[in-house]
């Protein structure tokens, strides 16, 4: 008899191995990366408190770094050639471009214990992905998607249409069904009800995910600690646990200055920085500094552009705004090659709108139409617009008041704060008067989602497929900031199309055509003449593309920072300290 008991205990235990499926990552010797010593702890720092825990609860850049940490999606990009693979799900097979079927990864565990299952998958998606009333959901993308659980390890998306780069979606963390289901709609409650999951003042244990660290405490304002998930379904290419670090710190420190300094004063182990702190901080490795400081080309990062409010309050500043004679000949105005020399140091390249000049679906002619500084060339658009200088050197609106208005940027970034100073300046040489208006950094895209604004300065995210950036560049959309009056009146109606402008309506139908055509060549077609008539008619005066840059102590080893901090790309596990 206990042979038997015993026998049949070999057999689960074999069987249960056979259900565990960690990830073996990869060498990634070309990065550089070494087989890690477990242990130590790492500094980082935010540049804002988070507004929340939960990631679909707010549009925060806060939340966004830490739930690369706390959370994981089903897809994930290769460290080295940005390649989609395998995360949380182990494999997946489409059919007619249209059924998206994935076999999920077994014997991962939440942070308290519980597995992860298909359905985590099925409600994040039905419950706070494709709910149009969740702050940070992406509803629009989900709109006649069907999502059925095939089995406890399998789900599938059935696509009403094709859509090519669906698959980028499914890098979207997934959250806990047994802890959010009371805040949704499944459980019972209104779809806004989602959003106030997971509050900053939250009980720590409640926020839960499958991610390499896990929530430990938070000071209100000061910072935030995760700690290592011992549990973790990752090995390093040695067949080690990931991750190697025991306790990840994050500093709340606003002011960009003040980061640098805790960063030389040794208080913070990591930071990203910015062309303008590159070459103090480069000097001093060079010297001996016990730093390291690199440097790429981005795919990723959010260059930044001026948007102007097309229905701004005031009615003929809102005429001028949407008339494109007038931001062209604005856009003139704007010395790009001053700031990427003088603000970026030179680390940084003109911008495209949504993807980066290093991205397969940037289109060259961007470049030459917007056109080059050029103050003869603004000053004479500006006068064939019949905005006749006054005694004061500044122009006069049909009205005969001055024309000014408020450029609003983030006063807590030397860069904005840099741009911001040469644009107010040279606008000025061509008899526009531009009043600045700093807030913080973080409250920006907040501050234009609103109408209590005229000009900003704001930085949004590049991605790897220009259909990821739906939401912003596609009129209409919920991202769409600076012509809201093109917005649906409900979260789930329809664009407000008698409000477009004819160039809105064609790029809307160019977005309609791409989201569905799956012959790339023909995308990247009709994406290239988006971006012409973006760059035609300065929708958005964009600045420049600025590298990644970034400085690491040297008491840690295996930093990454090629593409910078984005959802589904997170080598932080592979870092350690020496």
């Amino acid at each position: 008899m206990k042979r038997r008991f015993w026998l049949i205990a070999v057999v689960l235990l074999i069987s249960g191995l056979g259900f565990a499926q960690p990830k073996v990552l990869p060498a990634y010797t070309s990065l550089g990366v070494t087989t890690g010593k477990a242990g130590g702890s790492l500094t980082l720092s935010l540049a804002s408190a988070p507004q929340t825990f939960f990631y679909y609860g707010a549009i925060d850049s806060a939340i966004q770094n830490l739930a690369n940490q706390m959370f994981d999606g089903l897809i994930e990009y290769n460290l080295a050639n940005y390649q989609i693979e395998p995360a949380l799900a182990t494999r997946w097979t489409i059919t007619d471009s249209r059924v998206y079927t994935f076999d999920l990864r077994r014997d991962v565990r939440w942070h308290d214990g519980r597995p992860f299952t298909a359905d985590d998958v099925v409600f994040t998606y039905t419950q706070i992905v494709a709910n149009p009333e969740a702050r940070g959901g992406d509803a629009a993308n989900f709109e006649g998607v069907k999502i059925e659980k095939l089995g406890d390890f399998r789900v599938r998306f059935t696509l009403p249409k094709p859509a090519p780069a669906f698959i980028h979606y499914m890098r979207l963390p997934i959250m806990p069904k047994h802890k959010l289901l009371p805040f949704s709609q499944e459980g019972g409650k209104p779809r806004a009800e989602i959003n106030s999951a997971w509050p900053t003042n939250v009980n720590p244990e409640e926020v839960v995910g499958t991610g390499p660290f896990r929530l430990r405490s938070y000071t209100a304002g000061q910072q935030v600690t995760l700690v290592k998930n011992p549990n973790y379904w990752k090995r390093d290419a040695a067949g080690n646990p990931l991750p190697y670090l025991e306790q990840l710190q994050y500093l709340i420190i606003t002011d960009s200055q003040a980061r640098v300094a805790q960063f030389l004063a040794g208080n913070i182990g990591q930071i990203n920085i910015t062309g303008a702190e590159f070459p103090d901080l480069k000097r001093r490795e060079t010297q001996g500094a016990p730093f390291r400081v690199v440097q790429f080309r981005a795919l990723f990062g959010s260059p930044p552009h001026i948007g102007f409010n097309y229905n701004a309050k005031n009615a003929e500043l809102a005429n001028l705004f949407k008339n494109s004679d007038f931001r062209r000949a604005l856009q003139f105005a704007v010395n790009r090659e001053r700031i990427i020399e003088d603000v970026y140091n030179g680390l940084a390249e003109r911008a495209s709108y949504g993807v980066a000049p290093l991205s397969e679906w940037y289109y060259p002619e961007v470049a030459r139409l917007q056109g080059r500084f050029d103050l003869n060339a603004a000053n004479a658009a500006l006068d064939r617009l019949g905005l006749r200088r006054g005694p004061d050197g500044i122009r006069r609106l049909p009205s005969g008041r001055p024309l000014e208005f408020t450029l609003t940027y983030g006063s807590n970034s030397a860069v904005f704060t840099a741009i911001a100073t040469i644009l107010q300046s040279d606008f000025q040489r061509v008899g526009v008067k531009v009043n600045l208006q700093g807030i913080l950094a973080a409250n920006l895209l907040g501050t234009g989602r609103g109408a209590d604004w005229e000009a900003i300065l704001l930085a949004l995210g590049d991605q790897p497929d220009p259909e990821l950036r739906t939401p912003i560049w596609k009129p209409g959309g919920a991202l769409y900031y600076w012509h809201q009056a093109t917005q649906p009146t409900t979260p789930t109606g329809q664009p407000q199309f008698n409000n477009f402008l004819p160039w809105e309506r064609e790029i809307y139908d160019l977005w309609e055509r791409a989201a569905s055509t799956t012959n790339f060549t023909q995308r990247k077609a009709l994406y290239d003449r988006w971006q012409a008539i973006a760059a035609r008619e300065a929708q958005v005066i964009m600045i420049a593309k600025e590298y990644a840059v970034g400085a690491v102590s040297n008491r840690y080893g295996n930093y990454i920072y090629s593409l910078g901090v984005i959802p589904g790309f997170n080598p932080v596990p592979l870092m350690f300290q020496r």
